[in-house]
């Protein structure tokens, strides 16, 4: 991955482009450096989130992508949009087929339940089963409470713009798997 840095941590910025620094210490050394600290840092808290699913998952007993599944499902009912199983399917990459098979074993868990509940009676809901949400909660109660207690010692207007920030970036990568990787990826080069 290219960060503006070479193999050996040199900059790879060309100075008489304007956008390199003349010193090592130079403004765009110390920037490449802290854009590779808040990339870092995303990639870990990234990596962090998947293991707590991961954990969930063996705390019930269930296939990691199942977890995976019953996440967003709940995440979706929390914040007043329940998923379509062609939605879930989008959220977790897989098939329709393979998404199909995953709810049928969440079904049979009896962790999730499919609802018709638009005037659109083919549309289907999906929304959990009493009896997982408590669990959910009492596993994820935990992780809300410190993350809750971790963003409280910033100022709103920080937090404001870190979503905005958040929101930047999570636009840029919707386009970029939306255009360039759409098809896998961009060409690789020739050796």
């Amino acid at each position: 991955m290219t960060n503006g840095r070479g193999a050996d941590g040199s900059s790879t910025a060309d100075p008489a482009d304007g956008r390199g620094a003349a010193d090592e210490g130079g403004t765009a050394d110390r920037d490449s450096v802290r854009v590779d600290r808040v990339m870092d840092g995303l990639r870990a808290f990234g990596a962090n989130y998947t293991e707590f699913t991961r954990r969930f998952a063996t705390w019930l007993g269930l296939h990691s992508t199942d977890a995976a599944a019953l996440v967003e499902i709940l995440y979706a009912e929390d914040q007043g949009a329940p998923l379509s199983p062609a939605r879930l399917s989008e959220r977790v990459s897989l098939s329709s087929g393979a998404t199909a098979i995953l709810l049928k074993r969440l079904e049979q868990a009896g962790h999730v339940v499919r609802t018709r509940e638009s005037a659109d009676r083919r549309v289907v809901t999906l929304r959990s089963s009493p009896d997982i949400r408590p669990r959910a909660m009492a596993f994820f109660g935990p992780y809300s409470e410190r993350m809750a207690e971790a963003m409280a010692a910033y100022p709103p207007e920080e937090i404001e713009r870190f979503e905005q920030f958040l929101g930047t970036l999570r636009s840029t990568m919707d386009a970029l798997l939306a255009n360039e990787y759409e098809n896998g990826g961009p060409t690789p080069p020739a050796p």
